[in-house]
């Protein structure tokens, strides 16, 4: 079968013929409809994450299941599913209340996941550990379902943690409208009746929000003005939660000088950007926060929300071989919503 391969830190990825995997006890073989590229790939291939190679990418999975190990029951093949991403211990307490994305023994597991450590799905066919990992898709078609399982979940778990703070009168910042940004507008307009402002340097994706019914846009290139618009928008209570989709320095900073008092400063994005304090800055009350993934249970409830037609994710399909390309398009700015490899 064809894979898209981590080799090693600062080379770009390999595309190879591999032997099919065989499922063995407790595992499932997954036929692969779809893998989302995503920036943590980047990540992945230009910086030292402890990652061994060689291992195929593609954190973002879903399709059919071709195979069953044995002792698997309740799965059989042809069922359409998306694979959780972050594989924790499966045994210690966070990862009992299905949030593996937090598990206590992440520090001796020598793997973040499928795509991360060990083999993803941008292939023919992945082997998931564990039917625990794998959530039904309600009808939803696997090749739009794949980026659920992270462009969706990721914001999900982020925007679930402030709901009490997004009230009627209240205004929420979205910076950054890529892949998690545009999934991360369509969520608050389904679930909180806050005042939406989404901002970004690239006018296309500020078009492509407001064609996502967002009513407020602004273009941060310029900080200084992007602060003062944001602020005129959210009067003098300020922004309530701010979610930082980018992470880099001029973005970070933005969040800062707009969040109000009692207040939720979300940074989401690996871009590499500091929160700096000082007193009343951010402001007195303001919870900043770094969330990672989501939880198993989230991923179910993202896929009902989306099976409800409620959210649905803006795909750009590409072919396996189309990889390295699709990855230097992604550092460019040039995808639209989520790009998915298809085998």
């Amino acid at each position: 079968m064809k894979a898209v391969r981590f080799v090693e830190t600062g080379r770009p990825p390999e595309i190879v013929d591999l032997p099919t995997p065989t499922p063995q006890a407790g595992q499932i073989l997954l036929k692969i409809a779809g893998a989302g590229v995503c920036h943590s790939d980047l990540h992945v291939l230009d910086e030292d994450m402890g990652m061994k190679g060689p291992f195929t990418l593609g954190h973002e999975n879903a399709g059919w299941i071709a195979g069953v190990g044995e002792g698997v029951e309740g799965w059989k093949e042809g069922d359409p599913v998306a694979v959780y991403g972050p594989w924790g211990c499966g045994r210690c307490h966070t990862c009992q209340t299905s949030a593996e994305n937090y598990c206590e023994n992440h520090a001796s597991i020598p793997t973040f996941g499928g795509g991360l450590g060990s083999d993803g799905g941008m292939a023919e066919y992945m082997i998931v550990p564990s039917p625990r990992l794998l959530v039904p898709l309600r009808g939803l078609e696997p090749v739009h379902a794949a980026p659920l399982s992270d462009a969706a979940l990721t914001p999900y778990h982020a925007i679930k943690a402030a709901l009490p703070l997004l009230t009627p009168e209240a205004t929420v910042l979205v910076v950054g409208i890529g892949g998690l940004g545009h999934m991360a507008v369509q969520i608050l307009q389904a679930l909180t009746p806050a005042q939406l402002i989404a901002a970004d340097i690239d006018d296309g994706k500020l078009a492509h929000a407001r064609q996502l019914g967002v009513k407020h846009t602004v273009n941060s290139r310029d900080g200084k003005a992007a602060a003062e618009q944001i602020r005129d928008l959210a009067g003098a209570r300020g922004v309530a939660v701010a979610l930082d989709f980018v992470g880099a320095q001029p973005t970070v900073d933005l969040c800062t000088q707009v969040v109000g008092r009692n207040s939720r400063l979300t940074v989401v994005g690996l871009g590499g950007g500091t929160v700096h304090y000082a007193a009343n800055n951010p402001p007195y009350g303001c919870q900043v926060t770094v969330p990672y993934w989501g939880a198993r249970t989230e991923l179910m409830e993202v896929i009902a929300l989306a099976a409800s037609g409620r959210i649905r994710a803006d795909v750009e399909t590409f072919k396996l071989d189309q990889a390295v390309e699709v990855y230097q398009r992604l550092r460019e700015g040039r995808i639209h919503g989520r790009a998915v490899l298809v085998p």
